[in-house]
């Protein structure tokens, strides 16, 4: 008797087509017509290779730099003209080699902008089974994009790993209404400490006010004066510093900094769009030594051992409502490039992320 034959699916992908310089546009991306791919690992595939249905995909800013042509070392690779995008996102699991992995199984890790993914060794290791979905306190898939996923244990490692907060401390957080902002102000408002945030606009102010809890926040755009927005918003200085801006932001930090102040480096988005010769100086970098500052870098894959003692920690928080998480949600695949270039024009409110396939998909 004939073997019965493997079934198939239209598989379309998001591929960059050029390398960016300065800020990147829809056209530097382009959504491939679908092909037809088996829903069955063919074999040719290396040990541990897992094929998914990809259900959410995240639009994260550490995606740009990669966007760019690698002329330094980084901590993470380049895209490559013409391949498919890759980045973290939510799946469920159609096939699998991989011993910790079934079908059936959902997961949140590195996948590619498209409908399937064959994920393969090493980033096929790092896929981490979500176990928090359905049933009674179940959490939404989504939430794996960010807090339950890579925004989260960044927050997370960020505040309390790396700046160590003390009750009655002052924290300052910049991009405070993004999908790392916005959890990283209500650790430190959990901390006992006070909190304040800036944000591009009035309604993303007014959430960092109503819905997030922070006890102050104020439009970056509209201040003339940064430095002196952070005198009035900190008259006796800044404890913890969360950083995602840099630039113009950082260098007014600086002067607003307590002595012994603890600065965690997440990210610096005003500068991801320069090119080399426009790329801001900071000018007041003096202030790390006569404060005695501690300015420290970091990216989560370092930390991605710490990620059960955070899930622990953070799920009681999501269940009983003491945490807010927004998000911004685009539709479907063909919406993933306007999606992600929205980040860098401020146009998301909330943790920017897009649903590939319905929940249904997911057995949900």
């Amino acid at each position: 008797m004939a073997a019965a034959a493997t079934a198939t699916a239209t598989n379309r992908r998001v591929i960059l087509k050029e390398y960016v310089e300065g800020y990147p546009r829809e056209e530097h991306m382009e959504l491939l017509p679908g092909a037809e791919v088996p829903l069955r690992l063919t074999g040719d595939e290396p040990p541990g290779s897992v094929l998914v249905r990809n259900l959410y995909l995240s639009c994260d800013p550490y995606m740009r730099p990669r966007m760019s042509r690698p002329l330094r070392e980084s901590y993470t690779s380049a895209f490559v003209p013409g391949a498919v995008i890759t980045g973290y996102g939510v799946a469920r699991v159609l096939d699998s080699s991989d011993p910790r992995l079934a079908p059936g199984d959902l997961v949140w890790g590195i996948t590619g902008w498209e409908d399937y993914s064959v994920v393969r060794p090493p980033a096929a290791a790092l896929l981490a089974k979500i176990s928090h979905h359905g049933g009674e306190g179940g959490v939404p898939l989504s939430y794996y994009t960010g807090i339950l996923g890579m925004p989260g244990l960044t927050a997370y490692v960020g505040f309390h790993e790396i700046c160590a907060p003390k009750a009655g401390e002052t924290v300052f957080v910049s991009a405070a209404s993004g999908a790392v902002g916005q959890l990283v102000g209500q650790f430190a408002r959990l901390a006992g400490c006070r909190v304040v945030g800036s944000a591009g606009s009035a309604e993303k102010v007014e959430l960092l006010r109503t819905r997030f809890g922070f006890h102050d926040a104020f439009n970056y755009k509209e201040e003339p004066d940064l430095a002196a927005a952070l005198r009035r918003c900190f008259p006796e200085g800044i404890d913890i510093y969360f950083e995602n801006v840099g630039g113009a932001m950082l260098d007014a930090v600086l002067l607003n900094m307590r002595a012994h102040g603890r600065i965690a480096v997440c990210g610096l988005i005003s500068q991801y769009n320069l090119k080399d010769g426009e790329k801001d100086a900071v000018r007041n970098l003096s202030a790390v030594v006569a404060k005695r500052l501690r300015l420290q870098g970091f990216i989560e894959p370092d930390h991605k051992h710490l990620y059960p003692k955070y899930e622990a920690w953070v799920l009681p928080y999501i269940r009983d409502g003491t945490l807010a998480y927004v998000e911004d949600v685009a539709e479907g695949l063909e919406s993933a490039p306007r999606a992600l270039i929205g980040l860098f024009h401020g146009r998301n409110v909330g943790k920017q992320l897009v649903r590939v396939a319905d929940d249904a998909e997911a057995g949900a």
